[in-house]
């Protein structure tokens, strides 16, 4: 069998298609995989690294500004459109796929509407509570659509009925538990430990707001806190040695019982400690935070296309499974006393975890696996 995937921009949409990918790699072996994307994004560095064959189509997506420069981005990205449409057909004769899955970004438009053109079974993973342009418009064209969340059926006019089959979680998020995590991030069993980051790249007004709460906790030592400042973040670490934080090795600083580092790069240990969560509302990581049943405070990102992250974090709040503030009313005030009321309250605490975890969906990868394989002719 041959499967070809289509998606590009960024990991939240490049990672779940990688797993499924990998998955029936290892169900169907004999099977034949291509990845269709672009030359200048993440894409064409993590397909090949994960072993995948990989083509590329010239292709960006339109400027919703008005000024000269963006319309004449527009109209050049109006020609980028037709030629991509005339590559996409060229892969897909070639290829000969038995099946087409779009996994979203704009990359995903002109070859999943050739390969509808051709006859060719389609389906499109939806990530976000509320969807994206491209899948918008593919959802009224292909066989299958499939979501992360209940949530996003409202905002789609699909073909067919959609399907959730939730977000597929990394491996390594799965295997880890609560009190492995802490013996080996040398944490008491009887402590809390709160976890903070605003994503690899960091969030400047999530570190704003942190800076005195993790100058108090620092402090009193009465919690456990973890903050990534993201690797764009570095000038955050000079004003913590400011403050009395020592560097205990490279881009990592610690003060009493805060520990302040320019990236994490062991997130399942940190997470599968952690009491509370605090970041931003990707599908990603929140369906690591359901997966490893956590409680949280979300702080979407309103820099995001149609805010999906604002939808995203509001599918876990209304179903008491986290709580919010939106960056508007991020201070050091308003999180550091939602923090306070969380952590004080252990009941709360336990319920918000246990709601979390009933969101999770732990088959994601079989699941749209098994969606794909029904729809081989």
């Amino acid at each position: 069998m041959r499967f070809l995937f289509a998606t590009g921009g960024t990991a939240g949409h490049i990672n779940p298609a990688l797993a499924t990918a990998s998955y029936i790699r290892e169900v169907k072996p004999e099977s034949e995989i291509l990845f269709i994307g672009t030359a200048d994004h993440m894409e064409s560095r993590l397909v090949p690294d994960a072993g995948f064959d990989f083509n590329t189509i010239e292709i960006s997506g339109f400027k919703r500004s008005l000024s000269p420069k963006a319309i004449a981005d527009n109209v050049n990205t109006v020609f980028k459109l037709i030629r991509s449409e005339h590559e996409s057909k060229k892969i897909i004769q070639e290829f000969k796929p038995d099946v087409a899955v779009g996994f979203g970004g704009y990359v995903s438009g002109p070859v999943l509407d050739e390969a509808v053109k051709l006859g060719i079974p389609c389906c499109i993973h939806e990530q976000n509570a509320f969807p994206g342009i491209t899948n918008k418009q593919l959802a009224k064209k292909v066989d299958k659509v499939m979501l992360t969340v209940e949530d996003a059926k409202k905002h789609l006019d699909s073909k067919n009925e959609p399907v959730v089959t939730g977000l597929p979680v990394r491996g390594e998020i799965l295997g880890k538990d609560r009190e492995s995590a802490r013996k080996e991030l040398g944490i008491p069993s009887d402590k809390k430990l709160v976890l903070s980051f605003g994503g690899s790249l960091g969030a400047a007004p999530l570190n704003d707001a942190m800076f005195d709460i993790l100058l108090k906790h620092a402090s009193n030592c009465s919690v456990y806190h973890i903050h990534s400042v993201g690797t764009n973040g570095k000038d955050y670490l000079g004003k913590f040695k400011e403050n009395g934080f020592d560097e205990v090795k490279e881009n990592v600083l610690k003060k009493g019982t805060v520990e302040v580092r320019l990236y994490i790069d062991d997130m399942d240990r940190c997470m599968a400690a952690a009491n509370l969560v605090i970041g931003r509302a990707g599908a990603s990581s929140l369906s690591e935070i359901e997966a490893m049943g956590k409680a949280s405070i979300l702080i979407p990102s309103p820099y995001v296309a149609e805010n999906h992250q604002f939808h995203n974090a509001m599918a876990l709040v209304n179903r008491n499974a986290a709580r919010i503030i939106e960056e508007k009313d991020l201070t050091s005030d308003s999180l550091g006393s939602m923090i306070d009321n969380l952590l004080s309250d252990g009941e709360l605490l336990f319920e918000i975890e246990k709601n979390a975890k009933q969101m999770a969906i732990l088959d994601s990868r079989e699941r749209i696996a098994e969606i794909i394989f029904s729809l081989v002719k």
